[in-house]
C-alpha cells in the first residue's frame, strides 16, 4: 500500500508544467498577437485610403449627375489647406436676385475631409481655358463638370505615403475611374466616342 501511494504521490508532481514551458508559451502567444495586430493595423490604414478615393470617386459621379440633370455647373473643390473635398453648385438666390455659390449638402453628398495621414498626393487638372485669370488660378484646385456631360481631365492621387489610390476623370464623357497605385501606373489616354464597343 505504501509503494502504490508513493507512485502516485510521484505521477502526481510530474502532471504540472514548469516554469520556463509556462513562459514559452506566453512569448508566442505574445509574438503571434503582436503579428496580428501590425496585419490589423496596416489593413485598417490601407482600408482609410480605399475610403478617402472612392468618396472621392462617388462625388465626381454625383457632381456629372446632377450637372447634367440641373443643367449647370457643378464643381469638386479641392480644399487641400484643410485636407479635404466638397461639391459647389451656382444657384439663384430668390430674394436677391442674383445666382450664388453653394456648398451640396444633401443626403448623397457632403463635404468630406480626409484622415489626418491621408493627403491629396498628386493633383493635377487641364485649365478650362488657355487663358488664365485671377479667377482661374483660384479654380486652379477644382474640377469643373459642365451640363453636357463633359468636364474637365483630372487625374488625382491619394495615399498616406504607403498606400495609394489614383482617380481618373475624362474630359469627354466626365466620368470618373478608381485605380489602386500611384499615378505612374495609370494610363490615361483620349477617348474615342466613335469608336465600336
Amino acid at each position: 500500500m505504501q509503494r502504490q501511494r508513493s507512485k502516485v504521490e510521484v505521477n502526481a508532481k510530474k502532471c504540472g508544467f514548469t516554469l520556463v514551458e509556462v513562459l514559452v508559451v506566453v512569448v508566442i502567444i505574445g509574438l503571434l498577437g503582436g503579428l496580428g495586430g501590425g496585419i490589423y493595423v496596416g489593413t485598417y490604414k490601407r482600408l482609410l485610403v480605399e475610403k478617402a478615393a472612392r468618396d472621392f470617386f462617388l462625388t465626381a459621379k454625383y457632381a456629372r449627375i446632377m450637372a447634367i440633370e440641373k443643367q449647370r455647373q457643378y464643381k469638386i473643390v479641392l480644399d487641400t489647406a484643410n485636407n479635404g473635398f466638397h461639391l459647389v453648385t451656382t444657384q439663384l438666390d430668390v430674394e436677391g436676385g442674383q445666382t450664388k455659390q453653394m456648398i451640396v449638402r444633401d443626403s448623397l453628398c457632403k463635404p468630406v475631409a480626409l484622415d489626418d495621414e491621408i493627403q491629396f498626393e498628386d493633383i493635377k487638372i487641364t485649365p478650362i481655358s488657355l487663358v488664365t485669370t485671377t479667377e482661374d488660378d483660384e479654380e486652379g484646385q477644382s474640377i469643373v463638370f459642365s451640363a453636357n456631360g463633359t468636364s474637365q481631365t483630372a487625374v488625382i492621387q491619394i495615399g498616406n505615403g504607403k498606400n495609394h489610390y489614383t482617380i481618373t476623370i475624362s474630359a469627354a464623357t466626365g466620368k470618373a475611374k478608381v485605380y489602386d497605385g500611384i499615378v505612374e501606373n495609370v494610363e490615361v489616354g483620349v477617348i474615342d466616342l466613335d469608336a465600336e464597343s
